[in-house]
């Protein structure tokens, strides 16, 4: 059973336990193996998750390696140039104001098809990558 699902299904499985095993200790033993067999299956997907990660940073692909940190660096820039539009704000509003409404506008000049076309793409490459990834994992594994 994949980790949330037993997760979610604890407190049932905990009443059936005490149904089925009438010996309080043997029940306490029982729940005690079905939360280190939920534990241990919580750390593996951590280490499944982690793996990947690693992995996709080992990466010699160039494309692979910096593809999500150079989004990153894209959106960082955005949010750090609110820093001197908040000082340019204190200065003079009316500039400041006249910015955030040139950028507004540069942002709305972009068609919506574009914006369309840049979310399918971006998640086509995420759910690509996923896959490889995925795919590594179960090569690496033996599965």
């Amino acid at each position: 059973m994949p980790a949330p699902l037993l997760t979610a299904a604890m407190p049932l499985v905990g009443k059936l336990i005490d149904r089925v095993f009438p010996d309080k200790e043997a029940a306490a033993k029982a729940k005690a193996e079905l939360f280190q067999m939920e534990q241990d299956g919580d750390l593996k997907e951590m280490e499944v998750q982690m793996s990947a990660i690693v992995m996709e940073a080992q990466s010699k692909d160039p494309w692979t390696s910096r593809a999500r940190p150079s989004f990153l660096y894209v959106v960082y820039i955005i949010i750090l140039t609110a820093l001197p539009m908040g000082l340019l704000s204190a200065i003079s509003p009316d500039t400041a104001s006249a910015v955030a409404d040139g950028f507004e506008a540069w942002l709305a000049a972009i068609p919506e098809e574009m914006w369309g076309l840049f979310g399918v793409g971006y998640l086509g490459y995420v759910g690509g990558r996923s896959y490889d990834k995925r795919k590594m994992l179960e090569v690496n594994n033996g599965k």
